[in-house]
């Protein structure tokens, strides 16, 4: 998945997923919390995996796991191509108004605008980046 895009959640908390993110994701997907301040969105096939993954750990890593699945959230769009994010997940990731929905691979993910503003300067930089590339070997 890849790209920016700026939207906002309604009154209830409804989030529009792009149209290029939304054919990625599938009409059912899982949104659970990240490693950072923001949220993570797994198509079907890719919450699979992670299960899969998951379930090949021995029990005591498996327990380490559970934050990932006590506060997932199976995720449907409706028909103007939203999904309503649960107050939880949207409080974790400090989303009130304006979210920002990244394109990450074969994952997507929602942050807050301006928390990804501020991250987004520091990745865009270009020391940043050459470290990006190095570690690519390119």
């Amino acid at each position: 998945m890849t790209g920016v895009y700026p939207h906002s959640l309604d009154a209830k908390g409804r989030l529009f997923i792009p149209a290029k993110l939304r054919d990625e994701l599938g009409e059912v997907f899982y949104v659970t919390l990240s490693m950072e301040k923001c949220l993570t969105a797994y198509s079907s096939e890719g919450w699979k995996a992670l299960e899969e993954k998951i379930k090949a750990m021995p029990r005591s890593k498996q327990i380490q796991m559970r934050p990932l699945f006590a506060h997932a959230a199976k995720c449907e769009l409706d028909a103007q191509g939203r999904i309503l994010l649960p107050a939880a997940l949207r409080d974790f990731a400090g989303l009130k108004k304006n979210v920002t929905v990244v394109g990450d691979g074969d994952v997507a993910e929602f942050w807050d605008t301006d928390t990804w503003n501020e991250i987004d300067v520091i990745e865009t930089t270009p020391e940043n980046l050459a470290k990006v590339f190095t570690a690519l070997d390119f």
